[in-house]
This record gives C-alpha cells, sequence and structure tokens, in this order.
C-alpha cells in the first residue's frame, strides 16, 4: 500500500512560524512534522511506499526527506505547482497516477501515534474508509463526520451539532474498487471547474452521499492536527509523550 502525504501548503495560519518554511518541516520536539509522519508509517507492515506531496519550499522538504531516515519504505515526491492558488485537492490531482492500487491519504499536517495505523488499515472495511474520532464538542474548523453506524453519511465544516457524530483526523484508506472510484470523481470535480478551490474531503463528502464511504474511530488513540500556533503546543505535548515512551521501550 502507498501512503500519499499532502504536504505542498505553507501553513499561512501559522505565520511568522511558516514565513522561511512550510508546516511540515515546523520542529514537534526533537522531529519535524513530516519526520514523525515518515517514521510512522515505515514502521507499518503495510506501507512499501510513501510519495509527499511538495509545493512550497518544495526543495527545502526535499533536502529534508534526504536526509531522513526512512526505515526501509521507499520515499519519493511530487510536485504541485498550483500549490499557492488552489487546495489540497489539487495535490490529490497531481498525485493520481500513484492511485493505481490500495493507497492512503495522510493529510500533511496531522500526526498521530503509530498504533493507529494497525488499527485503520485492520479496520477498513469499505472501499473507501474514513478515519474518525469522537469527542464531546467540536468547533468551527473541525471537518466534522455524520455517521449512519460504520458509515459515513456526510463530511464538511459546516455540519450542525446534531448531524456530528465524529471528527476525520485527516487518514483515509482506499481499496479494491475505492481508489478508481475516489479518482473518476476527483476528475469530474475537477472538470467541473469547483474542484480546483476544494479539499479533497469534499469529494468523499460526494461519495458518502452515494453510500461508498466506511468509517474506522481510533479510540483514545492520539493524535493533533496543526493548523493554529495553539495546536502546535497541544501536538508537541503528545509528541513528548510519545518519545519518553520510545526512551522507556
Amino acid at each position: 500500500m502507498r501512503a500519499i502525504v499532502l504536504s505542498a501548503g505553507q501553513g499561512s495560519r501559522l505565520l511568522p512560524l511558516t514565513m522561511d518554511r512550510p508546516k511540515c518541516l515546523l520542529p514537534v520536539g526533537s522531529r519535524s512534522v513530516l519526520q514523525w509522519q515518515i517514521e510512522a508509517l515505515g514502521q507499518s507492515r503495510e506501507i512499501d511506499e510513501v510519495v509527499v506531496v511538495t509545493g512550497f519550499k518544495a526543495a527545502m522538504v526535499e533536502d529534508a526527506l534526504s536526509r531522513m531516515p526512512s526505515a526501509g519504505t521507499r520515499v519519493t515526491t511530487i510536485f504541485n505547482p498550483f500549490y499557492a492558488i488552489a487546495d489540497n485537492l489539487a495535490s490529490c490531482w497531481m498525485a493520481r497516477d500513484f492511485m493505481d492500487g490500495d493507497f492512503m491519504i495522510v493529510n500533511g499536517d496531522s500526526l498521530f501515534e503509530v498504533a493507529v495505523l494497525p488499527r485503520i488499515i485492520d479496520g477498513a472495511a469499505a472501499a473507501i474508509n474514513l478515519t474518525v474520532n469522537r469527542k464531546s464538542a467540536y468547533d468551527s474548523d473541525d471537518m466534522k463526520v455524520s455517521l449512519n453506524g460504520d458509515r459515513v453519511s456526510a463530511v464538511g465544516k459546516t455540519l450542525m451539532p446534531s448531524e456530528t457524530d465524529a471528527e476525520s483526523i485527516g487518514l483515509v484508506i482506499f481499496k479494491g474498487d475505492g481508489p478508481a472510484r475516489f479518482r473518476a470523481t476527483m476528475d469530474i470535480s475537477m472538470r467541473e471547474g469547483w474542484g480546483v478551490g476544494a479539499w479533497y474531503l469534499q469529494v468523499i463528502d460526494r461519495l458518502a452521499k452515494e453510500g461508498h464511504v466506511g468509517a474506522t474511530d481510533i479510540g483514545n488513540l492520539g493524535w493533533g492536527e496543526i493548523d493554529f500556533p495553539s495546536d502546535l503546543e497541544a501536538v508537541s505535548r503528545l509528541a513528548a509523550q510519545w518519545e519518553r515512551l520510545r526512551i522507556v521501550a
């Protein structure tokens, strides 16, 4: 299985921290965001290749990757020249040739503990499987998810509280006919014109409404998304716990 990591953005909401480096290279404890992701993916027996979609400061990202230990996993990059004017569906579009088999999309600003990967890979019963987490309340920036049992019925930031059952954590698994369905719907979205400024989860929402998307809840496993400086602080505290566990192990 391939993992496609969407790391093209600057992370403007984190300025001035991202003035001279992309969000994916911000330090979180002893590692960058991207290094945490590469190491976690490299520990999965199911992941045999990682494709990193670059954009802002692409040469800096490529240089950092060249110096990272990859745990034997092949790491390649692809450049999204539209990163400054498009959202992350365009990054998926640039990586569409890598979607010819089972694959996983990883948001470039999501960190997760290593135990998340085997849980969601083993638990992916649907051809397209969204990784979610439940919590007591959701804010306006959360990518909210409506569930009908273990199926996703809608995804979006504007879902009402009464419609919201969980939050997407930025990991989606595609297998079987899932890659072909996603590519086809992505192609339609880009041809319709609205896809240039869209999140790829808007395509997942479209597929969910057609009944093609399942969900796996990570339960109490740790994860965090980095959009604002306060998020970076929270994820750094999580990473400190993960580093202590590594030392003990």
